[in-house]
């Protein structure tokens, strides 16, 4: 875990395509603030005090965005119900509630352990799991009961593809949603060569095959840069969610374990992700 502050994390890396904010859906909302509320306020040795998420928030949007916090907007958020809410704002608290609880598990396991990276990963896991599970009111996905046929991953396929238009039309992400299997090459150089077609066969034999997840311009990505460079975890929304997808079909999926959002510019972040058949 490295001791930069917030403030130099700032300086060494800002965002101005991101001061332009753009209006986050409702339906995102809707489903996203319970999300991360909720699975905050259960967090073991949590008081349920938003002193310290609103600290962080309000010093944040100083930081970062150069703009006052809104009166009341964390206590709303915490409460889920935000309308309107801008890409900034939806930035700012994620970073707000990610930290402290981040923080918490570290305060609870012992800064920079296995057992508080595990609670810290947990954490983002059930935030994943519970957003998908008030998606699925919002957004029809039919999920293949496997990956055994190619039948199957053609439902696979549809199912990401709803989920990625529902993020781009509420605004989590500005510009581009993919999840591809034809893969190359891992973004270290090192060769791959897997076509989608493939997909099925190599999880029948081998019990692994690969993907590449594409975002354009993430509403998160200021903050998950700033808290992987402070505390080396950022919250990965939409990651998480997908790996949920992926495990109400049975399969471990999430992007490589060595993934820096760092390294990636805002038009265009790329995960390499590996796909594991359950034994």
């Amino acid at each position: 875990m490295t001791e930069r502050t917030l403030a130099a994390a700032v300086a060494a890396r800002p965002y101005p395509q991101f001061n332009h904010w753009w209006r986050i859906g409702a339906n995102f909302t809707r489903c996203m603030a319970p999300a991360i509320s909720e699975s905050w306020q259960a967090l073991p040795g949590n008081s349920g005090d938003l002193a310290a998420v609103h600290a962080c928030v309000e010093e944040y949007m100083n930081l970062v965005y150069r703009r006052p916090l809104r009166p009341d907007l964390v206590e709303a958020f915490a409460a889920g119900a935000v309308e309107p809410l801008w890409s900034g704002e939806f930035d700012a608290l994620s970073y707000g509630f990610y930290r402290t609880a981040f923080e918490l598990a570290d305060a609870q396991a012992g800064a920079g352990t296995p057992a508080a990276q595990a609670t810290r990963y947990a954490f983002t896991q059930v935030v994943g799991r519970r957003f998908f599970d008030a998606l699925l009111s919002q957004v029809a996905l039919e999920l293949p009961a496997s990956l055994a046929t190619q039948e199957e991953f053609a439902m696979l396929r549809r199912a990401l593809h709803r989920l990625g238009r529902f993020l781009l039309e509420e605004g989590y992400l500005r510009t581009h949603f993919a999840f591809r299997f034809d893969v190359a090459r891992r973004p270290d150089g090192q060769p791959i060569h897997q076509t989608a077609d493939q997909v099925v066969e190599r999880l029948r034999r081998d019990g692994v095959a690969y993907a590449l997840y594409e975002m354009g311009y993430p509403a998160l990505l200021p903050s998950a840069v700033y808290l992987f460079n402070t505390l080396g975890a950022a919250q990965h929304h939409s990651s998480r969610t997908i790996e949920e997808l992926f495990d109400r079909i049975g399969y471990a999926a999430a992007e490589a374990p060595d993934f820096d959002p760092t390294n990636y510019g805002p038009e265009l972040v790329l995960e390499l992700w590996e796909i594991r058949r359950r034994a």
